[in-house]
């Protein structure tokens, strides 16, 4: 019976850390279902303040346990200081493991250096940001492959990243000395200039023994085609440079067929000029088709977001005013940003479901 009456009384001392435990670990699991299970769907970029939530929330939890074990305010503070070092020490510890990525996630956060849909390189790596997560960052390559980096190693490698509002496409050939340099700038600016890009500019970047290196250079506005006017910029120097009877070989080369002194190395047909027209049948909607898709729903976000604090600027103007017909066309411009605030909700929630 004493032995009886030791565990009911063990029992009544733990039934509030039990019955604790269990009311954390179900709160946890709503939580969790609320914000993430019921969301299967979304992406890393999404899913970050969901998980930072649940990890604080996690501590919370475990704290709250702590504090219902029965036990001595000094036994209680004991804990509570060994779990803080635990936690400290698990930190410094995993500098290369999961911590350290979780740190480089919320680094790279702050930076915001790129965002989805961004061109990026990485050493040998290029294509565009699909995902960032707490821990890893999701790119699609020009093969259409989904690439993911650990974002320690963002942190610790050069990252590229094109800008948004535009870059430089430049291209490198070397020519022989008996072209004249300015005849050949003005060749190479027209193929930039039929590429479209704007504002085209020349350089010699080497002096061989045998040739002259030539960079040619413009810019692009439209940076989600750059694979194809990369492509498109070569084809047009061969065709432009062809058509003005130049060769794009140098003095030193060899062929073992006997040619005739006067005889053009270049195609004998007439090659159709290729256009900045050409840019619309694209690959890049194939090769970067789900980095498409998270750049646009990236853009109608802003979008919303400016018409919904436009919306607010307006009815505080509203607020102010007391003129009748002001008010009527302050609530009629209202009303017309609201419905295409609607509209562009209904474009988000379309590009979710296709995801």
């Amino acid at each position: 019976m004493e032995l009886l009456s030791d565990y009911l009384v063990a029992a009544r001392e733990f039934l509030p850390v039990i019955l604790g435990a269990a009311v954390v670990l179900l709160l946890l699991s709503l939580t969790n279902w609320f914000f993430l299970g019921r969301r299967l769907k979304l992406g890393a970029e999404a899913k970050l303040p969901r998980q930072l939530l649940m990890l604080f929330l996690t501590i919370g939890g475990l704290l709250v346990i702590v504090l219902l074990l029965p036990m001595s305010d000094s036994t209680r503070g004991q804990v509570l200081s060994l779990l803080g070092v635990v936690f400290t020490g698990v930190i410094a510890l995993s500098s290369t493991t999961f911590v350290a990525n979780a740190m480089s996630g919320l680094l790279l956060r702050l930076v915001n250096s790129y965002k989805p849909g961004d061109f990026i390189r990485i050493n040998d790596s290029f294509g565009r940001v699909t995902e960032r997560g707490l821990f890893h960052t999701e790119i699609q390559t020009e093969d259409r492959d989904l690439t993911t980096f650990p974002n320690l190693y963002l942190i610790t490698n050069p990252v590229t990243v094109v800008h948004s509002s535009g870059t430089i496409i430049s291209i490198d050939l070397s020519l022989g000395y008996d072209v004249s340099t300015r005849r050949v700038e003005d060749f190479l600016k027209q193929a930039a200039v039929d590429t479209g890009l704007t504002d085209p500019f020349v350089l010699v970047t080497s002096l061989g023994d045998f040739s002259v290196g030539y960079k040619v250079a413009g810019f692009l506005t439209d940076v989600g085609q750059l694979v194809t006017v990369r492509s498109l910029l070569r084809k047009n120097v061969i065709t432009v440079l062809h058509k003005a009877g130049i060769e794009i070989v140098s003095p030193g080369f060899m062929n073992q067929r006997a040619l005739n002194p006067s005889e053009k190395v270049m195609p004998k047909q007439k090659v159709k000029s290729q256009s900045k027209d050409d840019v619309a049948a694209s690959p890049e909607s194939l090769m970067f088709d789900k980095a498409e898709g998270v750049s646009e729903l990236e853009r109608l976000r802003e979008h919303r977001n400016t018409l919904t604090d436009e919306i607010a600027s307006l009815e505080l103007v509203r607020e102010n005013h007391t003129d009748a017909e002001t008010i009527e066309a302050l609530d009629l411009k209202i009303s017309s940003i609201k419905l295409e605030v609607d509209t562009t909700q209904q474009a988000i929630d379309r590009i979710k479901s296709l995801s």
